[in-house]
């Protein structure tokens, strides 16, 4: 089992290097001067040079990306006054001089607007978007499952028809698409009657009471978020449902008088839900790279909010940042989504 995660632990770690590969050569191709970026048009020629020695800007692209990795890779060689100012970690052992081998989170370098550190950017918008991707996943996974054991134990009624039927509609509608339609319709159309409003985030700000936790603006950006895996979980789930109900042992089940419920949410749906959960996990992965224009519909502040708002402006610290925090989000996902495996259904072996 060891060998097993290491394996898959290696897998993600090349995954990410391609991912780190394809964002910096991404961003330094496009005609953007990241120095005037940085300290604004109106900035003097020496300034400017200054910025770029300090970014490494003044160095062949090459050197740049092995900069670039030594920020992102935990361990790293740093400066002392490199320690001090801008990592959060500790040194190791002195190389010589000022460098020293330090042990550190990853570096994503600082927002070229606000000055700001990335890292800490990304993780102040995180639980805004996680909280969202949780929340549209429990409502698709909930009633995707229960859509699908519905289609498959009435199958060929009008109830089959109309869930297959609105589970394509969902699955060919873009979410951006509906985001729209569902912030009009029921955040302005019918605001009055639903007590819902087109933007909004979990938390309203009142000048007595400070910070107020707000669940309705969560309605409509999770429904939006959740209605494409909705889709897919309901025709998955109907179709291993279907599949299972025809094996031998549910006729057996049957035939020693278990009741209904019991033989279809304790023997038939267990062994349905591989296929269920490989879409769960890799959806939940989804909606947190793809909540980026939900968030955006609704005013949500999350990760996918910040990086919209950090593309305008040119941001690019903070765009890269947010990519390579979503690919490490769904390599760990991935990987957690294996021991869930193991967990439903004991005839997948880890150590294969």
């Amino acid at each position: 089992m060891l060998r097993y995660f290491l394996r898959k632990i290696g897998y993600g770690f090349l995954v990410l290097l391609g991912v780190v590969i394809v964002v910096f050569l991404l961003f330094n191709v496009l005609p953007a001067d990241p120095a005037r970026l940085t300290l604004g048009q109106r900035a003097d020629v020496t300034s400017l040079e200054n910025v770029r020695k300090e970014l490494h800007l003044d160095k062949p692209k090459a050197v740049q990306f092995f900069y670039y990795l030594n920020d992102l890779s935990p361990i790293g060689i740093h400066s002392r006054e490199e320690l001090k100012t801008s990592l959060n970690g500790f040194a190791l052992f002195g190389i010589g001089g000022e460098k020293v081998l330090v042990l550190k989170t990853p570096y994503l370098r600082r927002s070229y607007q606000g000055k700001k550190d990335v890292w800490e950017i990304l993780t102040e918008a995180l639980p805004g978007t996680l909280v969202l991707a949780l929340a549209a996943m429990i409502f698709a996974t909930i009633a995707g499952i229960s859509l699908g054991i519905l289609s498959a134990v009435k199958q060929n009624t009008w109830m089959d028809t109309s869930a297959v039927f609105a589970s394509v509609i969902g699955i060919s509608a873009p979410s951006f698409f509906t985001g729209i339609v569902l912030a009009y319709l029921f955040g302005f159309v019918l605001s009055d009657y639903t007590g819902l409003h087109m933007t909004g985030s979990l938390f309203d700000i009142d000048p007595f009471e400070g910070r107020i936790l707000n669940l309705r603006h969560l309605i409509l950006p999770a429904i939006t978020l959740g209605i494409r895996p909705l889709a897919i979980i309901v025709q998955l789930t109907r179709s291993a449902m279907l599949d299972v109900l025809g094996q031998d042992y549910i006729r057996t089940a049957y035939a020693k008088g278990l009741s209904r419920p019991v033989i279809l949410y304790k023997h038939a749906l267990r062994n349905a839900l591989n296929p269920v959960i490989t879409a769960i996990t890799g959806w939940f992965a989804e909606l947190l790279a793809g909540a980026f224009f939900v968030e955006y519909i609704f005013g949500w502040k999350g990760i996918g909010k910040v990086t919209v708002d950090a593309l305008e402006k040119f941001d690019f610290p903070v765009v890269m940042g947010a990519v390579l925090f979503t690919a490490g989000i769904f390599v760990l996902i991935n990987l957690l989504a294996d021991v869930l495996y193991s967990i439903v259904d004991p005839r997948i072996s880890l150590s294969n």
